[in-house]
């Protein structure tokens, strides 16, 4: 799943040279802005098949916490 949820990150970014793990900061480490959060959640949402309420997106810090909301779905 980490593989799946970084190509989106990469696709989103356009930098695929980052290293991304769980502990990946979302705006932080991957250099995304708010913006850039709320169209990676439409492209996990349409990759994994879930539907992520607004109210959720901003309780992701981490590509973890993203993970562990789909793995819970």
């Amino acid at each position: 799943m980490l593989e799946r949820l970084a190509t989106l990150v990469y696709n989103q970014t356009g930098d695929d040279s980052i290293e991304i793990t769980r502990e990946s900061v979302l705006l932080a480490d991957l250099g995304m802005n708010s913006f850039d959060l709320v169209n990676l959640v439409c492209e996990v949402e349409d990759e994994f098949g879930v539907e992520i309420p607004d109210r959720v997106i901003g309780t992701f810090k981490t590509v973890g916490d993203v993970i562990d909301y789909i793995e819970a779905q």
